[in-house]
């Protein structure tokens, strides 16, 4: 009898150890670094939204489950195929950085199934920058107004994302790619302008000189004819005398005087 139930108990045991290693990965969970789990109760309350289960290690009943969500910064590249504004083919490369807000993985988990990447983020990235290039003609896309398009198209697509629980932190147009020959005449226009610019400042410098020298020309015409009104024959005379007495009075300069010179200052000769 006693080996009955020892074997019964042995039995027990080796079917409980089964049973727990065929549930353990439903068990015993952990949830790494970067990533929130919310928990869905089968048979008692359901999807649990409010509780987000932080890092670590855990363990729940077999038959509930734990749905995981990387809440760090995560990264998709899209190639969108858009029409401008007349109806020309763009072809976009687009990279969007985002994360899902920490406490509201419930929301997300119940909203879209864990799908809310492929359900929001991707197609409502692609659907801003087809709406908003739209609005634009390839020139304005390519080069005039790419930042105000980039702008426009980052503020949609936030929008949206944000009602769903979503923080977008960039997104980018990598590249966008026209057909060669659009492209090619958008660069000979924009070549164009830049030459016609360049010689417009030319052009403006060389007045702005011209101007300066006209202004400084008329400058020393005014000062002349001031200084010609200033000098009457008694200012001369004056003038005249000074310049005379102080070189009569120079130890360098021997004077004689003879008579008398123009307008009756002394003639002046001599000098060592």
């Amino acid at each position: 009898m006693e080996n009955k139930g020892l074997v019964r108990i042995v039995v027990i045991g080796v079917i409980g150890l089964i049973v727990l290693i065929f549930f353990s990965s439903s068990m015993f969970i952990t949830i790494e670094p970067g990533e929130r789990g919310v928990i869905f109760r089968k048979f008692t309350t359901g999807l649990d939204k409010e509780h987000i289960f932080q890092p670590g290690f855990t363990v729940i009943a077999p038959w509930n489950r734990m749905f995981l969500y990387q809440v760090k910064d995560q990264i998709k590249e899209e190639t969108v195929d858009v029409l401008d504004k007349n109806g020309l083919s763009l072809h976009i490369d687009v990279t969007v950085r985002f994360y899902p807000v920490y406490n509201k993985i419930g929301e997300l988990q119940e909203k879209f199934q864990g799908q809310y990447i492929d359900v929001v983020v991707v197609p409502e990235a692609r659907s801003s920058v087809r709406r908003v290039m739209g609005r634009y003609t390839a020139e304005e896309i390519y080069s005039t107004k790419r930042a105000e398009v980039e702008k426009t198209i980052i503020e949609e697509t936030e929008k949206v994302l944000s009602a769903n629980h979503v923080v977008m932190k960039s997104l980018l147009l990598r590249s966008i790619t026209l057909p060669p020959q659009i492209k090619q005449a958008i660069e000979d226009k924009l070549q164009k302008e830049q030459e016609l610019l360049a010689y417009e400042f030319k052009l403006k410098t060389a007045r702005k000189e011209a101007e300066k020298r006209i202004i400084d020309a008329k400058g020393k015409a005014q000062s002349n004819r001031i200084l010609s009104a200033s000098l009457t024959d008694k200012i001369l005379k004056e003038k005249g005398i000074i310049a005379t007495q102080e070189l009569a009075s120079s130890p360098n300069t021997k004077v004689i005087v003879i008579g008398s010179g123009k307008d009756g200052l002394p003639l002046i000769l001599g000098g060592n």
